[in-house]
């Protein structure tokens, strides 16, 4: 699944928001790829689930679109 992260602008924000997924579900696979301030992730937890890990990592996201 992949998320639109408009305020993920660093380092700093795709560490904290690979964390705050890995610490719900420490197998995910996290992307974050900066230039498009987008972050995929490969989980079994639903949309909703990482959406608030997101969330709660200080970053508000929205599933991206094509």
């Amino acid at each position: 699944m992949e998320f639109s992260v408009p305020e993920m602008s660093c380092g700093h924000c795709t560490a904290a928001i690979e964390k705050a997924v890995k610490d719900v579900d420490p197998a995910a696979t996290v992307n974050c790829d900066l230039d498009t301030r987008r972050v995929t992730v490969d989980t079994s937890l639903s949309q909703a689930d990482v959406s608030q890990a997101i969330t709660e990592a200080g970053y508000e996201s929205e599933p991206a679109t094509a």
